[in-house]
């Protein structure tokens, strides 16, 4: 049995859904949810996204799509990058449709195409790098890119996309630049004769702030788990966290002054105190760094802070005079009495990111399901 619970509000997600396509009307919405849901639950997220009204899914890897495809989910699947040669076999057989920008990548595909069961073929996804400069085409060479798919028999160009490397900065103008690019590369595409069906170049962050970038399609991820984009950015749509992490108290003991506590004796106690134990670490998904931070950890309705490093899998916690019992609820994200931490406030603690935070709560911790969104 699990020592901790990331309990996960299937409703918040929903309604996550339903403002990312208020906020980009006419957009289908792709609910990204790659990385297991970015820490939520790939399942469960995807059939909360498309009851919500997403009609595509998005992952990283095809191996997350397969997954998908066997629990059932028969909506378009959208593969992000450009998968392995050994992968492409996968991608035929489970009826997804992958991200190509080199020539070897499209005559893979080409080559994988007549294996799909369906006899159709396969779809997939030009993608151009526009600034990022992770993976995409470059812009002289998506045309070609562009011909060499609409060339082979079994291959159809879904979409044209790109991805804006700073939309969480708003009044940012690179953003602009790279949309500038963008434009410019669809406008030669057409101009080649090949008809784009869609194109799309919104992540989260351009939903929220970006709505030149809105196009036929909007792929969201870290707000669809009702996480802001960006602190900037954070209040913009009404978003509603979908994931709180609790555990219990699995030891209380007192602590003298001069008492030093955990690896390496970091931190010594200055005055009595009860110091609790939970049985949580950086093998659920703690962060170690955490130690020396600011209170985080609710107990009894208040922040309290760590005492010494996190280790792999228990943490010991300052709860000064009060009392405090086994088996008393901890919260590491959520709400307990009038107090809130926040996946933003764990972030920030460790100067990073609220995807960091939920992407890293390992498979230790378990996922509870409920349907019960309760507004701040």
């Amino acid at each position: 049995m699990s020592r901790s619970t990331a309990t996960i509000d299937l409703a918040a997600i929903r309604h996550n859904a339903a403002v990312l396509q208020a906020a980009a009307p006419g957009a289908e919405l792709c609910a990204v949810v790659k990385a297991n849901g970015y820490g939520h639950g790939e399942v469960a997220a995807a059939h909360a996204a498309i009851t919500a009204g997403a009609t595509i899914l998005a992952v990283a890897r095809v191996v997350e799509g397969c997954r998908l495809r066997n629990a059932g989910l028969e909506v378009p699947i959208w593969v992000l990058s450009e998968p392995e040669a050994r992968e492409w076999i996968d991608v035929a057989d489970y009826d997804l449709q992958a991200t190509v920008y080199t020539h070897a990548g499209i005559d893979m595909a080409a080559a994988a195409a007549p294996t799909a069961p369906k006899g159709t073929g396969l779809s997939v996804h030009l993608k151009v790098d526009t600034g990022m400069h992770r993976v995409g085409a470059a812009p002289v060479d998506a045309v070609a890119r562009a011909e060499e798919i609409v060339a082979a028999p079994m291959l159809a160009l879904s979409s044209v996309w790109t991805h804006l490397a700073m939309a969480d900065v708003p009044g940012e103008a690179f953003n602009d630049e790279q949309l500038d690019r963008f434009d410019v590369v669809l406008g030669s595409i057409e101009a080649a004769g090949i008809e784009v069906l869609r194109t799309h170049a919104a992540n989260s962050a351009g939903v929220h702030a970006w709505p030149r970038s809105h196009r036929d399609v909007i792929r969201c991820g870290i707000s669809l788990y009702g996480l802001p984009p960006s602190p900037e950015l954070a209040g913009v749509l009404d978003l509603q966290p979908a994931l709180s992490w609790t555990s219990k108290v699995s030891l209380v003991k007192q602590l003298q002054a001069g008492d030093r506590v955990s690896y390496g004796q970091r931190t010594e106690v200055t005055e009595p105190t009860t110091a609790v134990t939970v049985p949580v670490g950086y093998a659920d998904g703690y962060r170690r760094a955490l130690w020396n931070g600011p209170p985080l950890v609710l107990i009894g309705g208040k922040r309290r802070r760590i005492l010494g490093v996190v280790t792999m899998d228990q943490m010991v916690i300052d709860c000064g005079d009060d009392v405090i019992e086994p088996g008393d609820e901890v919260v590491l994200i959520g709400t307990q009495g009038d107090q809130t931490v926040t996946a933003d406030d764990l972030a920030a603690a460790l100067d990073t990111i609220n995807y960091e935070i939920t992407c890293g709560i390992t498979d230790r911790v378990a996922r509870k399901y409920i349907n019960r969104r309760v507004r701040s």
